[in-house]
């Protein structure tokens, strides 16, 4: 019964949106559900949902913040039964499920807007499954190579942009008495990370994706092909020594030691190498090199997301919120270093005066021509994830096991996906 009022409450609203004039004032009801728990990301999102109700006072918003661990084991049944009209989530492959399961509202009409096509075409990708569009980006940052730029001057460097410059410049890195890069694997995915990188400048961001959905064997020689120039990193002795004993933040020592050179990882690392007492006279970042000249550059950039879900009662006013949720105007706000500290996804928006987030905006905005992937963790199902990082850490301490550690995760493979 419940859902059948449902369904015909929902085509009332449709028709009287049809009657009404185009300017006509949203009302009703508008549930907003979020997963952002943390105190400044809710401020954040508390202080945007204000501004959107403020131009709507003919609406009644409703705001649910749900603690973000217990989102991701409710959201199936909350987008099923007593569902909010938006809800926050993730791109790409996270929002696959819910997709597939006709529970996340078809938003494309929004993407063919030219404010949202001109100005989020970076993340289109990652909002992209069969073809269509299911949600709009909220916030992003991006990943890439944090290093010592006095170590650099020292030795003579200049930031690489090619694999033999890179290779080229860690020799001298590892001549110095340093490694090239620190990195903690204890927790495994920032092997990961890697793995992004180097199989996407590898092989490129439609084979990652594909690897990702479990449709190319990890035997396949483009795959090994990936692990290949990861082993002339680890064989030269890029990397600090048993790195699978620390965590990214017992890592960061080493670099601010000045005993590792660079960090690959995400914009988040330079508040502490910051507050361990490195300036930004010391610190600097580049774009992870280009591998194979035949792939565009995609980058990692984790990207959180709104959806309207499919059966949300005022989706009219859901879509208005979208609309003003990517704006160039509350981009700028919501990311700004007092809220998110994170990038603007809209390319009009501006970005705080922070070195990082400038290059890091700049780099997303103009230079990812490839897309942006969610990172490894993200990507993939949570079960190949798990095994295929622990072969990764493996594969990092003891490269020689190349050939077995994938025969393992190809088993993987055949078994957890559905083929």
């Amino acid at each position: 019964m419940h859902s059948m009022f449902k369904r015909t409450a929902v085509a009332l609203a449709a028709s009287v949106a049809l009657a009404a004039p185009v300017a006509a004032e949203l009302s009703g009801e508008l549930r907003i559900f979020l997963d952002t728990s943390n105190p400044a990301p809710r401020a954040t999102m508390e202080a945007m949902i204000d501004r959107f109700a403020q131009q709507h006072p003919g609406l009644e918003i409703e705001t649910t913040v749900i603690d973000r661990e217990a989102y991701k084991t409710q959201i199936r049944n909350f987008l099923t039964a007593d569902t909010p009209d938006v809800a926050t989530w993730y791109a790409a492959n996270r929002m696959k499920p819910y997709v597939e399961a006709g529970l996340f509202e078809d938003v494309s009409d929004l993407w063919a807007e030219p404010e949202i096509a001109d100005n989020l075409a970076s993340t289109k990708g990652a909002m992209t499954l069969d073809g269509k569009q299911w949600g709009v980006p909220y916030t992003y940052y991006q990943w890439g190579v944090y290093y010592r730029k006095d170590i650099f001057d020292e030795l003579g460097l200049t930031e690489p942009t090619t694999w033999e410059e890179e290779l080229v410049n860690c020799q001298k890195i590892v001549d110095s008495g340093r490694a090239c890069y620190t990195i903690g694997t204890k927790f495994l995915w920032t092997a990961g990370g890697w793995f992004d990188y180097l199989n996407m400048r590898t092989n490129g961001f439609d084979f990652h994706n594909q690897l990702a959905n479990g449709e190319i064997s990890w035997e396949d020689d483009r795959v090994k092909q990936t692990f290949a120039n990861w082993k002339q990193l680890i064989d030269m002795g890029a990397f600090i020594d048993n790195h699978q004993t620390y965590s990214w933040q017992e890592a960061l020592p080493f670099m601010v030691n000045g005993e590792a050179a660079a960090y690959l990882m995400g914009n988040f690392a330079v508040a502490p190498l910051r507050e361990a007492g490195l300036t930004d006279d010391q610190l600097d970042f580049y774009q992870f090199v280009a591998i194979n000249p035949d792939v565009e550059l995609a980058e990692d950039a984790p990207t959180d997301t709104f959806h309207i879900p499919a059966n949300a009662s005022n989706k009219e006013a859901a879509r208005e919120f979208l609309r003003f949720v990517v704006s160039a105007d509350e981009q700028s706000q919501i990311n700004n270093g007092a809220n998110l500290g994170q990038l603007p996804v809209n390319a009009q928006s501006t970005v705080d005066d922070d070195k990082f987030l400038l290059q890091g905006f700049e780099m997303l905005s103009s230079n990812s021509p490839g897309g942006v992937a969610q990172f490894w963790d993200r990507d993939a199902p949570a079960e190949m994830a798990k095994v295929s990082m622990e072969g990764f850490q493996e594969f990092m301490v003891k490269p020689d096991n190349a050939d077995r550690i994938l025969a393992k995760l190809e088993r993987a493979r055949q078994r957890i996906y559905d083929n």
